[in-house]
C-alpha cells in the first residue's frame, strides 16, 4: 500500500500544483469535469445499456399507468409492484459500474482530502500533537516517574519557526503522549519525537492562507487501513510509536453562497457535469 500511495500523491501534488495560487472552487470546478468524463466513460464501457433503456421504459410506463389510472385502485397497486420490481432490477444494472468505480474514487477522494480538508497552522496558534504509542511500546521504551504515574520517556524536537507550548501530557488508557506546539512563522517543518533509541518525524505545515496543498493531519503505522486512510505521508517505521496527529482546523468551501466541505462541492458539480455531458457520451442512466 505505501508504493501505491506513493505513487498517488506525486501524481496528485503534481496535478494540483496549478491550482496553488486559486480559491479551491476552481481546482475542484475542473476536477469535477474530468470525474464526470471518467464516470461517464466507465459506466458506458461496464453496463448494459440496451437492458438500462428498456427498463427505464418499463418504469415509465408504470408512473404513466398510475396516472392515468388514478381512480382504480387495484390499477394503481398492481403499477406500484411492477414499479418496485422494475427500480430493483435497474439496480442490479446499476451495480457493476458502481463497483468498477468504487476503488479508484475512494483512492482519489482519499488523496483530495489532504489537499482540501484542511487549513494550515495560523501563525501564532497552537495545535494539539499526538503520539500514540504501540501496543508492547513497554519493552522498548523506558518509563519515568510523573506526578505519582510512570510514563513513557520522551522528547519533542521542534525546528526554528516551531515552539512547545506544553509539556508532555500523557494519557495512559490511550497510550497516548500529547504536546501542544505553536506556529511562529510560515513554512514547511519536521517535528522529532525521541522516544528511547527511537526517533520518528512528522510533517508540520504553518501558513497565513490557505493554499491547495497537501497536508498530513496523520502519519500512520504500517497497518493496511490505516495507509489507506490517511495517504499523504509514508507510514511510520515499525517500532513503538502507532501513529502521530497534528490537530490542523478543517477547512470549508464557498458554493452558491454557503461553505460546505469540499467533498459535498466535488459530488454536486460532478454530478450536474454527468448530467450534462450524458448525451455527448452516449450513456443511459
Amino acid at each position: 500500500m505505501s508504493v501505491i500511495n506513493s505513487v498517488l500523491r506525486s501524481v496528485f501534488d503534481a496535478v494540483l500544483y496549478p491550482f496553488r495560487g486559486f480559491p479551491a472552487l476552481v481546482g475542484l470546478t475542473v476536477l469535477s469535469v474530468f470525474l464526470a468524463m471518467g464516470m461517464l466513460m466507465v459506466f458506458k464501457a461496464t453496463s448494459n445499456q440496451d437492458a438500462i433503456t428498456a427498463v427505464k421504459k418499463k418504469i415509465h410506463a408504470c408512473l404513466f399507468e398510475i396516472r392515468l389510472f388514478n381512480d382504480d385502485l387495484a390499477a394503481i397497486l398492481r403499477a406500484q409492484i411492477e414499479l418496485l420490481g422494475h427500480n430493483l432490477v435497474y439496480l442490479r444494472y446499476a451495480l457493476t459500474p458502481m463497483a468498477c468505480m468504487l476503488v479508484p474514487v475512494f483512492l482519489m477522494m482519499a488523496q483530495l482530502q489532504f489537499h482540501y480538508g484542511y487549513h494550515p497552522i495560523t501563525p501564532g496558534d497552537e495545535a494539539l500533537l499526538k503520539v500514540s504509542l504501540a501496543p508492547g511500546w513497554e519493552d522498548s521504551v523506558p518509563v519515568q516517574d510523573a506526578d505519582g504515574f510512570t510514563k513513557p520517556k520522551a522528547r519533542l524536537e521542534v525546528p526554528d519557526g516551531l515552539t512547545i507550548a506544553s509539556p508532555s501530557v500523557w494519557i495512559p488508557d490511550q497510550s497516548e503522549l500529547d504536546w501542544r506546539v505553536r506556529g511562529d512563522r510560515p513554512g514547511d517543518y519536521q517535528v522529532t519525537v525521541h522516544l528511547g533509541d527511537q526517533s520518528v518525524t512528522k510533517d508540520v505545515r504553518v501558513g497565513a492562507e490557505r493554499t491547495v496543498q497537501r497536508m498530513s493531519p496523520v502519519r500512520p503505522g504500517h497497518a493496511f487501513f490505516a495507509q489507506l486512510l490517511y495517504p499523504a505521508e509514508p507510514p511510520l517505521p515499525k517500532g513503538a510509536v502507532d501513529e502521530i496527529t497534528i490537530t490542523y482546523p478543517t477547512a470549508d468551501v464557498w458554493f452558491l453562497g454557503w461553505n460546505l466541505d469540499w467533498v459535498w462541492v466535488l459530488l454536486i458539480l460532478s454530478i450536474g457535469f454527468a448530467f450534462a455531458l450524458k448525451k455527448r457520451f452516449g450513456v443511459t442512466f
